[in-house]
């Protein structure tokens, strides 16, 4: 399970050195194979392949001609790219993503369970800043069991 928050850094050529308390996760359980990608272009999502490919499944199961279905394909793939994590536990966040978002130098590395969530950590703070967690936002996850 992928929990917590790590600082890291982004080199000069757009590498992720994964913080060692989410590799020790990953690699034991899924390997260096990744998919990169982002829902919005506000952050980066690094999915272990075999997560990903589950998440693939349900989409190719889904109708080819729901809108929705097919505006989440589109922003996979757009900002979708296949990497692998090098010997040093590095992972490259490809050119258009990392312009898109912003990654570069410090970033905040966000464990989500089964994949790894990647802020700028100056905007990832502004957001928290100005759409903090509410009291209603906590009532609706009571309401959802949380």
């Amino acid at each position: 399970m992928l929990r917590g928050n790590a600082l890291a850094k982004v080199d000069d050529k757009g590498r992720l050195k994964v913080p060692a308390s989410f590799r020790s996760v990953i690699e034991p359980k899924y390997g260096s194979e990744f998919f990169v990608t982002s829902l919005r272009g506000e952050s980066v999502r690094i999915y272990p392949m075999q997560v990903y490919a589950d998440l693939e499944e349900r989409l190719i199961r889904s109708s080819a001609v729901e809108p929705l279905v097919n505006k989440l394909r589109n922003s996979l793939n757009y900002f979708g790219q296949g990497a692998v994590m090098d010997q040093q536990g590095r992972i490259l966040i490809h050119p258009l993503l990392r312009t898109k978002v912003e990654i570069h130098g410090e970033v905040a590395v966000l464990g989500q369970q089964n994949f790894l969530e990647v802020w700028n950590r100056a905007a990832f703070e502004e957001k928290f800043r100005h759409d903090p967690l509410t009291d209603e936002d906590l009532r609706q996850l009571a309401t959802l069991g949380f």
